[in-house]
């Protein structure tokens, strides 16, 4: 229809143009000025037809603003209908699109099914040895307590459900795991029988190290005693317990009381007596546990000469069992030895050991 109105519309231009085309080249032809009466006529006539020129170009004008007002609302009605049009063709493209993906999800539900159905009739044929229409001609079996089949049938299945998959190899993983259990049943019961055994076999260690701690410590505690008395005459010492009820966690308290003195604590001795109080327990040690021989350090060395005395009569308690190796440069004390051992240097010359049996040096004095 708008394509029919621009051609009217261009047509009537056409014959406008034609008609004032006319008028222009009969006034062209009247340009000198009139003459007679009859040029006057036709120079109204031609006034005439270009006034009905004009007022029927002005009426085809009018007309045509009226056509043009129509057109650009019809214009606008258009363009509203096609932007209409374009936003129900998108809806129907993107329902098109949505019923699309529905219909390849239904598509692989319905492959799905299908082959659910065949594993179904492939146990219907496996297990009871029936086709899909024997098994659906089946009637439902009466329960005893009256419960509807179909009721009880999606109990089951809600209770499968909640179950969750099912492990087909869940038996033989039971068995191997109680196997294993078994298996770790008898380990513990071993590892308990173990343990008694143990506790037992510890038990009886306690009580004979006890029992040799005991022994060890009443007889260190003798020799202590006596040790004691010989480096300070007169005085007192022993051993004594702090658990006496238990001797595998008990200390042992050193007491030291020299003649004259009145002591509570090893602390409060001089230094040369502490020495001397832990060298008479030490060779206590020695004779309850005695070795082939000992190696003693300058362990004397901070004894004046009267304790000094007082070591040597130690000294004397070991000689006849065990061999002593006494490292000192204490005078009196090599004098004493059996047999000295030194490194000595000429002048001009290098070191050299040199070895001397005492009691040749005195049967040759003598």
């Amino acid at each position: 229809q708008v394509s029919a109105d621009l051609a009217a519309i261009v047509e009537r231009r056409r014959m406008m143009e034609s008609r004032l085309e006319v008028v222009v080249s009969e006034v062209a032809q009247l340009v000198p000025l009139p003459e007679s009466d009859g040029d006057i006529d036709r120079l109204r006539g031609i006034q005439k037809r270009a006034e009905d020129a004009i007022e029927m170009v002005s009426g085809h004008v009018s007309t045509l603003r009226n056509r043009q007002r129509e057109m650009r609302s019809e214009l606008g009605d258009a363009n509203r209908e096609l932007s209409e049009a374009e936003s129900r063709r998108e809806e129907l493209e993107k329902s098109t699109r949505t019923l699309g993906d529905r219909l390849a999800i239904l598509d692989v539900e319905l492959a799905e099914l299908a082959v659910r159905y065949e594993a179904v009739c492939e146990g219907l044929r496996r297990d009871a040895d029936a086709t899909p229409e024997q098994a659906k001609a089946v009637q439902p079996p009466q329960l005893s307590d009256g419960i509807d089949p179909r009721q009880r049938l999606e109990s089951l299945q809600a209770d499968l459900r909640r179950m969750g998959p099912i492990n087909p190899l869940a038996a033989q993983e039971y068995a191997e795991i109680a196997a294993e259990a078994d298996e770790l049943e008898s380990q513990l019961a071993d590892l308990d029988e173990s343990r008694q055994e143990l506790r037992t076999v510890i038990s009886a260690l306690d009580a004979k190290m006890g029992a040799l701690f005991m022994d060890a410590f009443e007889e260190i505690s003798q020799f202590f005693a006596e040790n004691f008395s010989l480096v300070f005459p007169g005085g007192a010492g022993r051993l004594s317990l702090t658990h006496p009820n238990d001797p595998l966690a008990t200390g042992v308290e050193v007491e030291a009381q020299p003649a004259g003195k009145k002591v509570g604590r090893l602390s409060l001795l001089s230094g040369g007596e502490r020495s001397l109080a832990a060298l008479a327990f030490l060779f206590a040690v020695f004779r309850a546990r005695p070795s082939p021989f000992y190696v003693l350090d300058e362990v004397e060395a901070a004894l004046d000469d009267a304790n000094l005395h007082r070591f040597l009569r130690l000294i004397d308690t070991l000689r006849k069992s065990v061999q002593l190796v006494v490292i000192t440069h204490q005078q009196q004390t090599m004098e004493a030895a059996d047999v000295l051992y030194g490194v000595t240097m000429e002048p001009g010359e290098s070191s050299m050991v040199l070895s001397k049996r005492m009691r040749e040096t005195v049967d040759s004095r003598r």
